[in-house]
């Protein structure tokens, strides 16, 4: 099964009682219709797309497990901010400014309605209509931000969550035992940002996992096949203390 629209695409069959991965910021694409005003290199970067996540989660899919992707870029609009964020139509990002950005208030209300908007949407009805054992968000984060170039992000993969850590504490471990730097609440803190997952995860009290991935992880095949086949593993232990 796949289904796409201009803003999201299912990968794989949903299926009740299986796992659902969610990656929010799964795309770099921006349509044809809307200039952002930026060099388009800058697509290529973390501020625009999660590097790998897109990849890992197609390599994940098949029998019980399902992807949900963004099909937009994060500078078009950020799917994982609530409505009402100042964030969700970045002007600025990481000290690139993002002309295209600066929208009337009637701008910004039509493209959350274009985009934000379908994709929470389509989200809460799959959830309701095939809702999963087990939801894995998968995102990706730069080593280095250009605006706090002394910061050290010195993990392989961080453990997000806000107040239900009930897959985080069951993965850490095994996540740990694959010899990896492992961050808990790194590379920042999912009580500060985990809109998406509060939203539809949290606030149902569905199991989940969120996971932040460094994105020289899975920059290429190699990395992707290894972490596809490390997060399938581990999902699918955490997801058994759930069933």
């Amino acid at each position: 099964m796949a289904t796409q629209t201009e803003a999201y695409e299912i990968v794989g069959e949903p299926t009740a009682g299986g796992i659902l991965i969610i990656c929010d910021h799964a795309s770099a694409r921006v349509p044809r219709d809307i200039d952002l005003g930026i060099p388009p290199a800058l697509l290529r970067e973390h501020i625009a797309v999660d590097i790998g996540v897109a990849d890992v989660a197609r390599r994940m899919v098949g029998p019980g497990i399902a992807a949900y992707l963004a099909n937009i870029s994060r500078l078009m609009c950020d799917f994982n901010r609530d409505p009402d964020a100042a964030g969700i139509i970045p002007k600025v990002s990481d000290g690139h400014p993002i002309p295209g950005n600066a929208l009337s208030p009637q701008g910004r209300a039509g493209r959350i309605a274009r985009f934000f908007d379908p994709y929470h949407q389509a989200l809460e009805h799959l959830l309701a209509a095939r809702p999963p054992a087990f939801v894995l968000s998968i995102h990706s984060f730069t080593p280095r931000l250009a605006s706090d170039p002394q910061q050290r992000r010195p993990w392989h993969v961080g453990v997000l969550y806000n107040e239900d850590d009930r897959g985080a504490r069951l993965a850490l471990p095994l996540l740990e035992a694959e010899g990896l730097i492992v961050g808990d609440q790194q590379p920042y803190s999912g009580q500060l940002l985990n809109a998406t997952m509060n939203r539809h995860i949290e606030a149902h009290r569905r199991p989940y996992l969120g996971v932040e991935i460094r994105q020289d992880q899975i920059g290429d095949a190699k990395g992707q096949v290894l972490w596809a086949e490390r997060l399938g593993r581990i999902a699918a232990a955490v997801a058994r203390h759930f069933v």
